[in-house]
């Protein structure tokens, strides 16, 4: 009787072990269904809450546009343009009207119509002496010249002339171009060359992806920048709708000239960074429409891949009617001489003048200015 009741006590706690194994098995499997659905959830919330932040972060604000209810107020002289865009600009030295020899500046990066070296330096005699108007403009999306979403060298150019018909510049011009706006000036000798009495590139930055340019030397040239440097080019070449993202974050250094760092400067431009002290009455002017429109379209424009190859340019004045001039210093910091040399190679009708010590900012050098222009004018070598 014993053995047959321990043998029922056995059984029936076997059955109620199995029956709560059983309920924990179940309960378990919710459990893991619930975790599973949960974890899927969760993962899917924080996916579109990173691509929602992502994206904005990616997205640059609005242009502050002149004019309008919540941008900077118009205070400059103003074309428009036929796409309805407005190009602002400043004139200096002589009368248009009476002026032998007119020519058009454009500023480089970072700058306005105000940081025109060429008007500003050049002295008052030769100003007069050989008639000279100049205008400096605000290349779009600076100081008041309306933003152009869809900026290349060809509209910077077909902007050039139309402000030169307005204006009444007459059908030839000459211009003038500084580092970035130097670049700028390989678009309007593409681009304008029935237009053009003659160019001046001063420092033009060069695009290191210029498929003219050997591997080994644009590769070289390349690697002479900061690390930064050579990462905000990458993205501006190979991603540029990042470009607003990487030069706003703070986890990564960024451009330098962007952020005004003084130790990418030779020797010669430290001594003339005096020279610039009356930019602070109109540095906020620059960018006061928005960074993106304005010194990040400058990357993006300068740096991408380009609609046609400088080298492939045919000499435009093969009868010596006008002339074309690059002036560079052989200890440039921001623009590798080397570059400059092998266009002036390549590009052998074009005047190369290279400048010994002189370093990025040489235009404001005493009389320098005065050297370009006579030698621009006069089509000397």
């Amino acid at each position: 009787m014993s053995l047959l009741y321990k043998y029922n006590a056995d059984l029936s706690l076997a059955c109620n072990v199995y029956a709560i194994m059983h309920h924990v098995s179940v309960l378990d499997n919710a459990i893991f269904r619930f975790d599973s659905g949960m974890f899927t959830t969760t993962l899917a919330v924080l996916l579109i809450g990173f691509s929602a932040w992502a994206y904005q972060a990616i997205q640059p604000p609005p242009p502050k546009i002149c004019g309008s209810p919540d941008g900077p107020a118009v205070i400059a002289s103003r074309i428009k343009l036929r796409d309805g865009r407005h190009l602002a600009y400043n004139e200096y030295g002589l009368p248009k009207d009476t002026a032998k020899h007119k020519i058009v500046y454009v500023h480089g990066v970072d700058s306005c119509r105000h940081d025109a070296v060429v008007a500003h330096t050049l002295s008052p005699e030769i100003m007069k002496d050989l008639g000279i108007y100049i205008v400096s403009i605000d290349r779009p999306g600076y100081g008041e010249s309306d933003p152009h979403p869809t900026r290349t060298l060809k509209s910077l150019a077909l902007d050039v002339e139309e402000l030169a018909d307005q204006l009444g510049l007459g059908t030839k011009f000459y211009v003038i171009g500084f580092s970035i706006g130097g670049n700028a000036l390989w678009g309007i000798l593409k681009y304008i060359p029935h237009r053009l009495a003659g160019a001046a590139l001063l420092a033009p930055v060069a695009n290191y992806w210029w498929p003219s340019f050997p591997s080994n030397l644009s590769t070289e040239a390349y690697y002479q920048q900061l690390p930064q440097d050579q990462w905000t080019l990458r993205v501006a070449h190979y991603a540029p709708w990042l470009t607003y993202w990487w030069n706003s974050q703070k986890w990564f250094p960024a451009s330098s000239v962007l952020s005004h760092r003084r130790d990418i400067l030779s020797h010669q431009d430290m001594e003339l960074l005096p020279k610039l002290l009356q930019r602070q009455d109109y540095v906020a002017q620059v960018r006061q429409q928005g960074e993106y429109e304005s010194v990040h379209r400058d990357l993006i424009v300068g740096f991408g891949t380009w609609e046609f190859d400088p080298m492939d340019l045919k000499n435009l004045f093969p009868n010596g009617e006008g002339s074309v001039h690059l002036w560079h210093g052989d200890e440039d910091r921001l623009v590798p001489v080397t570059l400059q040399r092998y266009i002036a190679q390549r590009l052998p009708w074009i005047h190369y003048h290279e400048l010994p010590g002189a370093g990025h900012m040489f235009p404001h050098a005493d009389g320098i200015c005065d050297t370009i222009v006579k030698t621009l004018l006069s089509g000397d070598k």
